[in-house]
């Protein structure tokens, strides 16, 4: 049975019928937290409750953490860039912790960013510790993933793709919002990963809407198994599992990007950020990005974000 937590500057909460009951714990992180089971199951059981609405809700995924990132990992997106997903290997790439803010916190663009983009992901929480070697199969994964979130993960593409960097590109502050809720599932429950759909909206427009059965390419699974051969995990740690199509960048028609290829790079990507700068989907100083991820039949609910652009 899933648990919802909740997170306020001083307290951690806990999701009843009643409302939002506060958790009795010394823990100061999302590692800490998930250590505590029997306070979050007392907590579950309380009738001193709180309207959640009046909480004022940062992340659930507290800072410092190791925050990893699977890279085009959803069909869709793949082919909205010009590529073959049969070709695609399974990659990552790290972001900051320090990346990390609220559900409800600005996204602030620096002011040298022109290009900022958006792709609302599933992030896994470990909730034990997965030692480089470890092996992970198809009967152990769940238990190495504590719960789901609601992410974003904010690209700052002028950056990324001229330098291909994506460390830089991806890891300025309030660069990966999480939340509004921490997710714990059972075994069971994450098994039903791929009946999650992911949404994001732009201004109240929907932008991005895919199911994880019908778009992912490699699974948790996969992923964990890959990583256990070179990356440490500890609980509390954030592995985002790819965007469907619909982000703001794509591919060029493939006229201009086979003419485009001839091009000195420098001159290649003037041109090609010539003609971003006629897409309107880049967020601009603003903006209302809205994300949110849930089974169809709302058994499993991780919650909706709401975010403004600020240019800074």
């Amino acid at each position: 049975m899933s648990t919802t937590i909740l997170r306020t500057s001083d307290a951690w909460w806990v999701r009843t019928p009643g409302g939002a009951a506060r958790i009795d714990t010394d823990a100061a992180t999302s590692a800490g937290l998930l250590a505590d089971r029997e306070a979050i199951e007392a907590a579950r059981a309380s009738t001193n409750t709180v309207d959640p609405v009046t909480l004022d809700l940062v992340s659930p995924v507290t800072t410092r953490c190791r925050v990893v990132a699977q890279m085009t990992n959803f069909a869709s997106h793949v082919k909205d860039s010009g590529l073959d997903p049969d070709t695609i290997p399974l990659t990552f790439f790290r972001k900051t912790s320090g990346s990390i803010s609220g559900p409800f916190d600005d996204i602030s663009r620096p002011s040298h960013v022109h290009f900022l983009d958006y792709e609302v992901e599933i992030g896994l929480v470990i909730g034990r510790e997965l030692p480089v070697g470890t092996q992970v199969t198809a009967d152990n994964w769940t238990s190495f993933v504590a719960g789901l979130v609601v992410t974003n993960d904010i690209s700052a593409r002028d950056l990324q793709l001229p330098k291909t960097q994506f460390y830089e590109s991806k890891s300025y502050p309030t660069f990966t919002p999480v939340g509004p809720a921490l997710v714990l599932l059972d075994d069971d429950e994450l098994k039903r990963l791929g009946d999650l759909r992911l949404r994001l909206w732009v201004n109240g427009k929907l932008r991005q809407d895919s199911r994880v059965d019908s778009d992912m390419i490699y699974s948790p699974l996969e992923a964990l198994k890959a990583l256990s051969r070179f990356q440490q995990l500890d609980p509390g740690d954030l592995l985002l599992t790819g965007t469907p199509k619909g982000t703001a960048l794509s591919a060029p028609p493939r006229p201009v990007e086979i003419m485009a290829a001839f091009l000195p790079p420098a001159l290649k990507w003037k041109m090609f950020f010539k003609r971003q700068a006629q897409n309107p989907k880049y967020l601009k100083h603003g903006d209302i990005v809205e994300a949110s991820i849930g089974t169809d039949d709302g058994a499993i609910d991780l919650g909706r974000q709401r975010t403004i652009v600020r240019t800074t």
